[in-house]
């Protein structure tokens, strides 16, 4: 265990700006609370460093594996972070080489397939439920945010660090190779003309295609995939968050 009372010691340079979805870590990403701190040591990623409040320090037990274990008082976790650390843990977790598209591909049999997810949270929520409904993968448009941001790891609640996913680019046109691998590229749509999910067979090796909330799916993703589907809801309602919609249908198929 190192003590660090100092805000500016160097030490702490990844958990800089905290609040900064852009801000570069030099190879690493943050994990935030100590359930997802547990989840990441039992996921086989490198953990480079723990910060921690020394009320958490005592908490989290004995460690192995970890490089550094910094403590520092409240005061010092807000001025390093840019925020009120109020789960008093954090770590800082080295981010691993995507895996080739072909390798994951191979090794599932259910896909989430997401396109301009840019909320974190959302993000987040949606690995959460791929982690509980046994979807073995997740695949990211270009234009989705980062997975292993903060707030989309807590969210998670550590199951990002479980769910493997890459990238699918060009986008939409790779969704040929996720065809070709013998899966059915699934849509869901509000559309009124999309297959009822409660009347739908059931389908071998499903590949979920899930749009951003707002303005959903775009039309060249819609017509890449081999099926359209709906939840049907009660008059008024178009839609629902679209992680809620996504553990309906991996629920459901």
């Amino acid at each position: 265990m190192e003590r660090i009372d100092d805000p500016d010691d160097e030490r702490l340079a990844p958990y800089r700006r905290l609040t900064d979805a852009s801000a570069q870590r030099d190879g690493v990403f943050i994990a935030e609370s100590l359930p997802v701190i547990r989840q990441a040591l039992a996921s086989g990623y490198r953990l480079r460093s723990l910060l921690l409040s020394p009320h958490r320090y005592q908490e989290l037990g004995g460690v192995t594996g970890v490089e550094h274990i910094y403590v520092a008082d409240q005061p010092v976790l807000k001025a390093v972070a840019g925020f009120d650390v109020h789960r008093g843990a954090l770590a800082a977790v080295e981010r691993p080489p995507l895996p080739p598209l072909a390798d994951v591909l191979a090794r599932s049999r259910r896909l989430a397939v997401l396109e301009g997810i840019s909320d974190h949270e959302n993000m987040g929520s949606l690995f959460r439920n791929a982690a509980a409904f046994a979807v073995d993968a997740v695949l990211l448009s270009p234009s989705c945010s980062d997975p292993l941001y903060r707030r989309s790891v807590r969210v998670s609640m550590g199951h990002v660090l479980h769910v493997p996913f890459t990238g699918v680019d060009p986008w939409p046109g790779a969704l040929q190779l996720v065809r070709a691998a013998g899966f059915t590229v699934v849509a869901l749509t509000p559309s009124p003309d999309a297959e009822p999910v409660d009347e739908l067979a059931p389908v071998e090796r499903p590949a979920f295609l899930l749009g951003a909330e707002g303005p959903g799916l775009t039309p060249e993703a819609l017509r890449a995939a081999d099926r359209r589907i709906r939840i049907p809801m009660a008059e008024g309602v178009d839609s629902v968050n679209v992680a809620t919609a996504a553990a309906i249908a991996f629920h459901r198929i």
